[in-house]
Formats: structure tokens, sequence, C-alpha cells
């Protein structure tokens, strides 16, 4: 079997060209580090099989990044490998740079031009082109699968040897590929410092590749349009007053569209079409079983486990369905360098934006692209993040129980709690970098493609994608913690059922014991701790087991809902700044077992551990605040609150003035350099 080497810059749509070769269906999208690790599948043409290994995109054979590190290691570890480069018609000037660095490597390369925009700023005569690069050269559309069959031929040809005319220009002590690496200033292709090249060695090289990179474009090449990539739409999305209110507004639309108007909908008709489908199969078991433990078992945790999976199903599937819509349409590029200077303030770049944006997913699969990051602690940083995203695991959380208290105006208090979240992220990455986790300045490159109309096919193959990992994953953690907190709570410690015997449940004991700790938060009821508890396995299994608790259905949403408003049943929330307090301690409080699980994989055992618990004590505050502030505007009204924290406010700063200044007194009175500074003033 021969191995092929997938190559190019990213968003020229490799990936792409991975899955029309293979048949498969990778992840595709516009930012920065969407490929982390190479994937390799293999395909057969014309009886022989070959290897086709994705690798991440890069701009040159230098890294700058942990994925750019994976990609030119592979490549530099294998000789005589035949390499696939692709290359975007329409951003040829930049793309053919990583094509000189392959061909001065002495790689065995295939030119793939492809066409992923109708509009070409480019027409090419490809013969001459590889005549020139004495490479072959195939035009191809990876998404229409246009020119594969020509490109797959091109694997059993063999290319002659390249000889680069600019390269006679450089000079040195060294020969070869090793003179190249030497002018490049590799640090990590060289162990010790190279001295025998000029100081501006690196602009050198670089003046001679795009020199040569625009005598081919001249001769090979007859420009027929405007600048790749500029968009009208950039004035609006790119605007510093605009950018932000309008990455707000496009979230306000989804949110709506997913919790409320079309996925209420949608939720609806499939409960009634789950309680259609089950009633037949539960009264068939109550006949067969009788009111009895087996019974309960399958009703309960069993039908009642299955049925709250597939309720959230159409909100977390339209929640895919406009998040895919927004990566495909190149506006996610765009976002990335919206928050850069944002987040190069806390310690992050722009680069973080992916993986933090991929946490309102999920974030066991947010935490794994945090391996980007150049920079140790950005990286750790990044990752504790995470969890801090509102996940769509804690979408049933806030539609069903924020829905009982807040009606129609739950949109504005979901918003809200997915606003808190990014906002507690950005603070505690703050005191991290001020603290523990310093970060060094990073780099970071980014490219905006063109906007581009969605391609639905590829939607939906992200959407099946997501969906079916969505259930697999989440709907057997549920699935089994259902059955799981079933038995807690049906059996005691004696190991008796519940029903018949009268005593309390293992749950119920457990949640007894730990419900103290809560009554600050407002919510100190042992059947709501142990929801709290199941949610450690699986944020969903917080409103199947509430529905477990009160004895409603665990599909029928507007039930349980109504449920936590009746007083005589065991998860009972008696005000709004109790719902309010438990909602921000859900969003906030200690990830799923699986996240962890992948934060002790990327990060280690030791800063797993303190995220684990800087994320329960971060909850625990700041739903104490919540609580403590919305109770108060309860009893006492909105005014008078905000004029209290206001006075307290006016104090606090008041005392840090007048602490400022007499510290200032003391320094200048005591310190000479301080004197000759104020000296300096004078003058």
């Amino acid at each position: 079997m021969k191995e092929v080497l997938l190559v190019g810059n990213p968003n020229s749509g490799k990936t792409t060209l991975f899955n029309s070769l293979t048949s498969s269906n990778e992840h595709i999208g516009n930012w920065h580090g969407v490929t982390v690790e190479t994937k390799q599948k293999a395909f057969e043409f014309e009886g022989e099989k070959f290897l086709l290994v994705d690798t991440p995109g890069i701009y040159s054979l230098c890294a700058l990044s942990f994925e750019e590190e994976v990609a030119v290691n592979t490549i530099l570890s294998k000789k005589n490998q035949k390499i696939i480069n692709i290359c975007d018609k329409n951003n040829l000037q930049r793309n053919l740079y990583l094509t000189l660095c392959l061909l001065e490597r002495g790689c065995d390369v295939i030119l793939a031009i492809n066409e992923i925009d109708k509009k070409s700023i480019y027409k090419i005569d490809y013969k001459q082109l590889g005549e020139k690069l004495g490479v072959e050269v195939v035009c191809i559309n990876a998404e229409k699968k246009v020119g594969l069959f020509d490109l797959k031929k091109a694997l059993s040809k063999k290319n002659k040897k390249t000889k680069l005319p600019y390269l006679k220009q450089l000079s040195g002590e060294l020969q070869g590929y090793d003179l190249i690496k030497a002018y490049e200033k590799d640090e990590k292709y060289f162990k010790q410092e190279i001295s025998s090249v000029p100081d501006d060695s690196l602009e050198i090289i670089a003046k001679l590749r795009y020199g040569y990179i625009e005598e081919l474009l001249s001769s090979c090449t007859k420009k027929t349009g405007d600048v790749y990539g500029k968009s009208r739409l950039d004035r609006i999305f790119l605007n510093k007053w605009l950018a932000l209110p309008m990455f707000l507004l496009v979230l306000s639309i989804i949110f709506y569209l997913t919790f409320f108007s079309l996925g209420s909908f949608l939720s609806d008709i499939l409960q009634n079409f789950l309680s259609w489908v089950t009633r037949p199969l539960t009264d068939w078991l109550f006949d067969v079983c009788g009111n009895t433990w087996i019974f309960d078992l399958f009703n309960v945790a069993i039908l009642g486990g299955v049925a709250t999976v597939l309720s959230f199903l159409p909100q977390v599937v339209l929640l895919f369905f406009f998040l895919s819509i927004l990566e495909d349409s190149g506006y996610m590029a765009r976002i990335a360098f919206v928050f850069e200077d944002i987040l190069g303030r806390i310690g992050l770049s722009g680069k973080s934006v992916y993986t933090l944006l991929m946490g309102f997913g999920c974030s066991t699969s947010a935490i794994m692209t945090a391996r980007n990051m150049d920079d140790k602690n950005a990286k750790i940083k990044t990752a504790i993040l995470c969890p801090y995203m509102s996940c769509s695991a804690k979408i049933p959380i806030y539609t069903v129980l924020g829905g009982a208290f807040f009606g129609a105006s739950n949109l504005l208090c979901i918003i809200g709690l997915y606003l808190l979240g990014v906002v507690v992220a950005i603070a505690i990455s703050k005191i991290l970098d001020s603290t523990i986790l310093k970060s060094e300045k990073q780099s970071f490159i980014l490219e905006f493609p063109p906007y581009r109309t969605t391609s639905l096919k590829r939607v939906f193959k992200t959407l099946w994608k997501n969906t079916k990992s969505f259930l697999l994953k989440v709907g057997s953690v549920m699935l089994s913690m259902n059955v799981i907190i079933w038995l807690l709570s049906a059996f005691s410690f004696k190991f008796s059922y519940v029903a018949t015997s009268g005593e309390p449940s293992m749950l119920e004991s457990i949640g007894k014991f730990l419900a103290p700790i809560f009554t600050p938060l407002g919510f100190n009821n042992w059947a709501i701790v142990s929801a709290l508890l199941a949610g450690l396995v699986a944020k969903e299994v917080v409103v199947s087991s509430i529905a477990m608790f009160n004895g409603i259905d665990a599909g029928a949403t507007k039930l349980i809902s109504e449920s936590i408003l009746v007083s005589s049943n065991l998860v009972y929330f008696s005000s709004v700044s109790s719902i309010l307090s438990f909602l921000v301690f859900c969003l906030l409080y200690t990830p799923c077992v699986a996240s962890i699980s992948m934060l002790n994989h990327e990060i280690g055992k030791k800063w797993t551990l303190f995220s684990v618990v800087l994320q329960f004590f971060t909850a625990y505050l700041v739903s104490f605040v919540i609580y403590t502030i919305s109770f108060a505007i309860e009893i006492f009204g909105f005014v008078k609150i905000f004029l209290l924290l206001l006075a307290i406010l006016s104090i606090i700063l008041a005392i840090w003035f007048v602490v400022r200044k007499v510290r200032k007194k003391e320094i200048c009175a005591n310190c000479e350099g301080c004197k000759k500074s104020c000296n300096k003033r004078r003058k």
C-alpha cells in the first residue's frame, strides 16, 4: 500500500479533498486548527491501494504552532514520499510558497489546484506551470469531486527532480537542504545556531521565493478579477463598533429559533409522538409486571431516559445546524479576528476562539482542540475555560427549569447564562494570566475566506455526524445513569425497596448529608442536591433526575416544568432567586466525567484537579452572589438594592483612593529612585 501525504495551506480545501478521495466525513471549518493531528484512510484506484494521510494546514516547513509542527514533522520524517499539495486557485501567490518549500526539500509533489469558488481571479496555463515547476499539475474541484480521476492517475507517475533557479543565489558553508534551513533560521531543525549565513537570511530567501512565484504567475497565469476574499459585508462584521453587537444579535437569533419558536414546536411534536409510541408498551409492562420495582425500572429509568434524550434532540440538532452554517459561511474566521485583541489581554489568542466556541457544543471535544496552542500556559488556560462555555447538554436544564419561572422571557435568561459563562471565563483567565499561568505573546496567522453560500450537503453531513455522536455518547451515558440513579433512589442501604419498606433511599441519605452545604445558595433540598450529583456524569441527567423524583415521565418537559412549582413535590423551588441560583450553579459547576477525563489527558492530573476544584468554588461563589442580590431585590425592591450597591462601591473606591495616595507618599519619602522621577516631573 502506497502512502500519500495531503499537504496545503489552511482553508485551501484540504480536508474536503480528503473526504472526497476516501469517502469520509471529517470535520471542515474556516478557522485555525480544525485539523490538529494527522488523519489517514485507504482508498483504491485501478487495483492499486493508497493510504491517504491528511496533515494539519501549514504555510511553510517552519512550524510556528503545535498543529503545524505535527504536519512538518510528518513531512520531514518521510523520504521519497508522494505528496498531494493542494492550492486554492484564487490564492496561488501565497499557496505556491509552500509548494516551493516542498520542492526544495526534494519531495515528489503533485500540485492539485482547487477551484473553490466559481468566481476566479486567475486564468491558468496548467501545462506550462507544471513544466516550469517540474511537477504534475491537476485542476480539481474537491467539493464537487471534479478532476479526481486525473489526480488519482497522477499518483502512479513520478516527477523529475526539480531544480529551482533561485537557490543558486544562496551561499554558505552548508550544502543542500541544510543551507536552506539555515537561511530560514529554523531553530527546530538545527540544535545550535548557524553563523555562516547573512543576518537577514530569512528576508533574503523569502524574497527569492516570492520573486520566483511572481515570475511563475506572470508567465503562466492571467489575472481576471479583483482581490480575493474582499467583501463589503466586512464593513459591518469587522467594524470596531458593530462587530460585537452583530455577533450578539446573530447568537440571539440562533438561540430564539433553537430554544423557542422552531425548537419548541419540534420538541412538542416529538414528545407527542413518543408518548403515542410508548403508551402501548407501558400498558403491556404493567399488565405483565404489575406495580413492582421491575415495572418502575423499565418505565421510569429505561423508557424515561430514552424519552428524555429524544425529546431534546430537536433543539440540539438545530444548534448544531446553525453553528455549521456559521462555520461554512466564513463568518467564524471573522469572529476569531474580532476576539483576538480581547483574548490577547487575558493571555489567550484568536486561536482560543475556535476551542471556546466548540465548548458551546460539547466541552469534551472542545478541550481536545486546545492542544493547538503555541504556549503551554495558554493551552492549559484554554482547556480550563472550556467547561465555562454552556454546552448543549445544559440546554434541557435551561429550557425546562427556566421556563417554569420565566415563560416567554426565558430567552433573556438563557442568553444571560451563556454570556455569564463567557464573562466568568474571561475573569478567570485574567486572574490566571496575572498569577500562576502567565502566557507569552503568541503568533496568530489568520486568513479570511470569502463569504460563501453554504453547501447544504456538507452541512447535513456534519450535522448527522454531530447528532449521531450526541445520541451515542449522551444517550448511552444518560440511560445508564438513569438506571443507577433509579436504583439509588428506589432502594435503601439495607437493599429494601423504598416504595414498600418506607425507609429512606440511598440517594436521599447522601443528599440529606450534603444538602446543608447549599443552604446559602437558596436550595438545600436533598433531591435537588442528588440531581446535581447525577449531573457530574452528564448534565442532561439533572432534568431526568428531577422528573424521576417528582414522579413525572422524563419526556414530558411541560409537566416537569410545572412540577417544580408544586410545594408537595420532592424537587420544589420557592422563588425566582432560588431558581436563578440553581441555574447559575448548573452553568458553572464541575463538568461531566467525560470532560474531566479529557482534561486529564490534555493538561495532566495536577491541572485537572485544580480545574475541578476551581470550577466548583467559582460556581458556589457566583451562585451565592446571584442569590443574595436577587433575594434582596425580591424583598426590598430593585431601586433600594441598586442604591445600596452603589453606596458600597463608592465607599470601596474612596478607601482605595486614600490608601493609594498614602502609599505613594510613603514611597516618595523613602525611595531615592522615586525622588528623581518626582523631580523630573516638577521640571
